[in-house]
Parts: structure tokens; C-alpha cells; sequence
């Protein structure tokens, strides 16, 4: 009998198609899918005298057999089916099992069952109707699941579990590996919250800095902190490539620490920050870079539209070498500040950007497309995720075909995803797949399918360890320092360096220069489109909104420079896209129909239209600081520190 998961044909090249579905099975508390599967249980070894064909050679090769997969099933028997007659360890099921208990089950919960079915094989054999072998092989087996479980899910493990698992096999399994294995943990377990990893050195707040400079921490190349606090990096005249190592650092560090059955739906959507700490921790780190984009480039008010194309420019180097580097959180982060409603707007300054910069950029947008389900993001991600190098580009991307050329193909580089794909199609999984069939049995066959997702990510974690990166503490204390805009300040900002035209029509669109990228509809920026890259949200607000909202506080004087997911809270219906909005946060609608999009697209003039901000205050009112009309009132003033 097998657990694992069917596959359509297996053997080698000269086999034929080995699976086939026969029908399910029903036993008390359990649903079986049965296939039907050819298995070669010798190879003759042909003489030189034999006249046998090939035909009968291949005939005695081949037999039948049934296997059995759980499609659905009690707790107790999900657990009974660990334990298997040959005592070889089912990894698949195991594996599935252990990634996916917790959105049905808890681990106290399950360790308890798992110690109850041993001792039930450890009683009289006769008691079971098995033979003394047999149970023995399935108490073999449910310790090697032990030691999964104990190796590959720590976080599993507090000390009341640990205490339980000592207590078990000191009685049965006294000074074997996994009694000194869970005896090593427990001593080694200095509380029960130890799991958590310290902070990260970048993750500091900076208040002091705010303090004592009066907010203007951002630009050390303008107005920042003294030169002995930031002496190295002066933005925008900065070693873009190591700035792209140093972001891809602290990228590696986080998605190493990721625990993917966090991204689960069922756990991610409550947003609970222990059970969901480390996806938590990627989205901040998402966020803060956007942030950071954004606040960079609007943060001084004296600079002329080339100046600040400067800026621009500079972000786009620095997203070219993450893609070199295969780093495609941050790059994706970049995009989306980018794009943003406050910078996305600014069209004098985006239509001095060199045109290759330009097309540049629009080459790396691409990649994030939402068409056909983000394919050219799925399709990267494919090839490169376990290879050496970048090396995937599109057949209009003549700007990163010239770069991948001259790449060190000698430096291997993992590879870092963009989370928020993978969160999409595991929140997908949840809302349209029951928990439960019909009988109240745990849907096993849904916990297959968000494994597969799962198991991109775990490969992808293994791929991550290739890097080899510096570390550089003037950095970490650069990117901890910046004051960060919350999204209203921010297109307050905005609005100030640009202000939007009185009339009600659109402002007239500079000539475009990026025939690859450019913006449909009217209005906006060279080439440039303006997309909801961060969070798909239907346009009535139907669904649930995922976003985060942590630590959400009004009345911090310094949390929105410092904490980029800080922002006042939001109502669950409201578009996260809103007027006053620069950014979203790492975001997904689960429930968002193809009809939903569809309308949520023509309502804002089409895809690759440009939204302005007139019809964003069509749709969601007026804008903080501007009259319905969009005339400007005075010069906007960020909380008070800004002159």
C-alpha cells in the first residue's frame, strides 16, 4: 500500500505508462483513490542462444499492482496511514502530513496520536490481528516520522511537546537516536518562545536619528544625518551593484528563515504574528524597500525634474542587478515603488529619463505581468530557479540580452521569488477547495496540491544557500535610518512637486519612447503603465482584502518613517488603491472572479491605461489637501518636520 502522491507514467524511456485510475475505495473514516500500476519486478538477462523476442523478453518484466492514495480521512486515520508493512518511510505522505497538519490539527494533537498508535502496536500483536513483524515494521516507521518531524519542523516543537516526546521514549526507546535527539533539543531549549530568531541588524528603529535631525534622515546626499553616522553612501552616487548584493543579503537571510507552511491560506489569511512571523517578516522587508523608492525619490523638493529622473534612473541600475543576481523580491519591490500612484504621476521628471533607461525598466516590468496568471514570472522562475545564473529574457528584451551577456557566468547566484506569487495560488487553493468532503472527512487530496506549492518553495530555500555575500553594517545602518512617507504623505508630496492640472480632462502624454511597455489609454508617463502590481483587488471590493496592517497606529510620531506596513487602519472593503495611495502592501484578493477583473479593468480605461490622480478622486473622492476642483491649497507640510 502507498501514501504517495500518483504521478501519470514513470519507468524508464522504453516503459509503458505506468498509472492508471481504477476507482476509490470506502472504509470506516477513510476515501482511498486507487490506480493501477506497472511495475517490473525482474529484467532478464538475455543469452546469446535465446531465441525469445523482445516481446516475451518484455512481457515477463511487467506486472500489476494495486496502490492505494488517501483522498480523505479522519485525524486518527491520517495518522495510522504514517505507519507502513515494510517500514520504509513514505516520504511523499509524510512530507505532505507534516507541511499541512496544522490548518486541520494541532501539533499537540497530533504527537499525541502518533504516541498512542505506537503503543497500540507495542501491545499483544493478536490484540491489532497482526503478525509480531509486521507491527514491528510500523512502529519502525513511526519513528523514523518522528525524526522528520523533529528535523525539519523546530518550530513545531515547544517545550511541552518535548517534554511529552522524552517522556514517551524514555519508557520505550531509552538512549536510542531519537531519545537523545529530542533529550539534545530540550537542554538546548533555553524557553518556550527560543524558536524566534533574533532581529535582524537592519531591522532596528532609528528614532534617535529622527529626533536629533529633525525627520530628515532620508537623503544623506541632500540634507542627512552627520557624515560620521553616514559617511559612505551618499544617494543617488552609489555602487548600484553592491547596493543590489546588499539588498539580495538581507532577502537571502529572510526567505532562508521562512517557514512555508506559514504561506499556507488557512494560516496566512488570519495574519496571526507568531503563527505567520516569518511570511510577516518578508512581506516588512517588501514593503520597507518600496517604501524607500518611493520617499527617495519624492523627498526632496528643490530638485529639478532631471535631478530626480536621476534618482529614478539610479533605482533602475539597481533593479538590473538584481535581476543579474536572481533576486526577484526586491526587484519586484522597486517595480512596485516605481509604479506607485506618487511617483508614477510625476511626468516631467519621467519624460527626461534616457530612453534606454526607459526601456530598460519596461523590460523588467515585464517579468511581473499579471497576464495569463503571471506566466513570464512562472516561466522564470522555471528555468532559473536552480540554475547558475540569469539567463531568461524575452525575445523584445534587447537591453537584458546585451547585459546577460556580459554577466560572470563563473558566479553562481541562488535564487530569491517574489513571495506574493506563491501566497496567491496557496490562498486560491484554500477558497476553492473545501477543507472537508461531504462525510465531514479532512480532504487530503487539497493538502497534496498546497504541498506542490509548498515544495517550490522549499527548493527554491535549498537554491538560496549559494549565495555568498558580504555583509556590510554601513549599510544596513543606511537603509535603517531612512524616513519613510506613509502613502498620503507621500502623494501630498507628490501632488506639491507636480500639481495635477485644474481641468477635468487628463494632462496631455509626453511622446513615448518604450513601444514594448507603453501606456494604453491617456495621459501618463513615456512608455511607462501603471499597473496594481502588488495587490489584485476587485473594483466593488468584494472578497476578502489580504493585506497587512501591523502595528497600525495613529498617534506614533515617528512609526511611519520607520515601520513602512505602519499606516491607519483600513476598512476589509476598501480598495487598497486608494487616491491617497503610493504603495500597497504585499496583497491578494482571493475571491476575485475573472468577471470582477475584467470590470475592474475597463472601469479604469483599459488595460495599460495610466490612472491619473482625477480619476482616482472620481472614484474614491478628493484627495487629502486639494479641493474637488484640484486646485492646490498650500505647500504640504509631513507631519510637521518638513520644510
Amino acid at each position: 500500500m502507498s501514501n504517495g502522491a500518483a504521478s501519470g507514467t514513470g519507468g524508464d524511456a522504453d516503459s509503458l505508462p505506468t498509472w492508471r485510475l481504477w476507482g476509490e475505495e470506502r472504509e470506516e473514516n477513510a476515501t482511498y483513490t486507487v490506480y493501477l500500476k506497472k511495475v517490473r519486478y525482474h529484467r532478464p538477462t538475455p543469452s546469446a542462444s535465446s531465441q525469445d523476442s523482445d516481446d516475451e523478453i518484455s512481457h515477463l518484466e511487467w506486472e500489476t499492482v494495486r496502490v492505494r492514495f488517501v483522498k480523505a480521512a479522519t485525524l486518527s486515520r491520517l495518522v495510522d496511514a504514517l505507519a507502513t508493512d515494510d517500514g520504509e518511510l513514505e516520504s511523499t505522505f509524510v512530507n505532505v502530513f507534516l507541511n499541512t497538519y496544522r490548518t486541520f490539527a494541532q501539533p499537540e494533537k497530533v504527537l499525541e496520536l502518533l504516541l498512542e498508535r505506537y503503543e497500540q502496536l507495542h501491545a499483544e500483536p493478536t490484540l491489532l490481528q497482526q503478525s509480531e513483524s509486521v507491527s514491528d515494521q510500523h512502529k519502525k516507521t513511526l519513528v523514523s516520522v518522528l525524526h522528520v518531524w523533529l528535523d525539519g519542523f523546530p518550530e513545531d516543537w515547544d517545550t511541552d511537546n518535548l517534554q511529552r516526546l522524552l517522556a514517551f521514549t524514555s519508557k520505550r526507546l531509552p538512549k536510542s537516536e531519537i531519545h537523545m535527539k529530542a533529550l539534545n533539543r530540550f537542554t538546548n531549549r533555553l524557553d518556550k518562545y527560543s524558536r524566534i530568531p533574533p532581529p535582524l541588524p537592519w531591522s532596528n528603529d532609528y528614532h534617535d536619528f529622527a529626533d536629533q535631525f529633525g525627520g530628515l534622515c532620508l537623503t544623506p546626499a541632500f540634507r542627512g544625518p552627520p557624515s560620521h553616522l553616514l559617511n559612505s553612501y551618499r544617494f543617488p552616487n552609489i555602487p548600484v551593484k553592491h547596493f543590489a548584493e546588499q539588498l539580495t543579503r538581507m532577502d537571502m537571510e529572510l526567505f532562508k528563515r521562512l517557514i512555508p507552511h506559514q504561506c499556507l491560506g488557512a494560516i496566512w489569511s488570519n495574519r496571526d504574528k507568531h503563527e505567520s512571523s516569518s511570511v510577516l517578516a518578508t512581506v516588512t522587508q517588501f514593503n520597507a524597500v518600496s517604501f524607500r523608492v518611493i520617499s527617495s525619490i519624492l523627498i526632496e523638493p528643490r530638485l529639478k525634474p532631471q535631478e530626480r529622473a536621476l534618482l529614478i534612473s539610479t533605482w533602475i541600475d539597481i533593479a538590473q542587478e538584481l535581476r543579474l543576481l536572481k533576486n526577484f523580491s526586491s526587484l519586484k519591490a522597486i517595480i512596485s515603488g516605481l509604479q506607485s500612484n506618487a511617483v508614477y504621476r510625476l511626468s516631467k521628471t519621467w519624460a527626461v529619463l534616457p530612453r534606454d533607461k526607459l526601456e530598460l525598466y519596461n523590460e523588467l516590468a515585464r517579468i511581473f505581468s499579471e497576464d495569463n496568471n503571471a506566466w513570464a514570472q512562472r516561466e522564470v522562475l522555471m528555468r532559473e530557479g536552480t540554475a547558475k545564473f540569469a539567463d531568461t529574457v524575452g525575445e523584445n528584451d534587447r537591453h537584458l540580452q546585451k547585459v546577460f551577456q556580459k554577466q560572470n557566468t563563473l558566479i553562481s547566484h541562488g535564487t530569491i521569488p517574489y513571495l506574493g506569487t506563491f501566497l496567491t495560488d496557496l490562498t486560491m487553493i484554500h477558497a476553492a477547495i473545501p477543507d472537508t468532503l461531504q462525510d465531514g472527512l479532512i480532504n487530503f487530496d487539497k493538502r497534496r496540491k498546497e504541498f506542490e506549492v509548498l515544495a517550490q518553495i522549499k527548493l527554491l530555500q535549498g537554491a538560496a544557500n549559494t549565495y555568498h555575500l558580504p555583509e556590510d553594517p554601513l549599510f544596513d545602518r543606511w537603509f535603517a535610518s531612512l524616513l519613510v512617507l506613509d502613502e498620503r504623505e507621500a502623494h501630498t508630496l507628490s501632488c506639491s512637486l507636480e500639481p495635477a492640472p485644474e481641468m477635468t480632462k487628463r494632462p496631455p502624454a509626453p511622446n513615448s519612447s518604450a513601444g514594448g511597455g507603453g501606456g494604453g489609454g491617456g495621459g501618463g508617463t513615456p512608455g511607462h503603465k501603471k499597473s496594481d502590481s502588488i495587490a489584485s483587488n476587485s473594483s466593488s471590493g468584494a472578497g476578502s482584502q489580504f493585506y497587512c496592517d501591523i502595528n497600525s497606529t495613529s498617534n506614533a510620531s515617528y512609526s511611519s518613517r520607520n515601520n513602512s506596513l505602519d499606516r491607519d487602519a483600513t476598512p476589509p472593503n476598501a480598495s487598497l488603491l486608494s487616491a491617497a495611495s503610493s504603495v500597497s502592501s504585499l496583497s491578494m484578493d482571493s475571491t476575485t472572479s475573472s468577471s470582477q477583473r475584467s470590470n475592474h479593468t475597463s472601469q479604469n480605461g483599459g488595460v495599460g491605461s495610466v490612472r491619473t490622480p482625477q480619476s482616482a478622486r472620481a472614484h474614491n473622492g478628493t484627495v487629502s489637501g486639494r479641493s474637488a476642483n484640484g486646485s492646490h491649497h498650500e505647500t504640504p507640510i509631513i507631519n510637521g518636520q518638513l520644510v
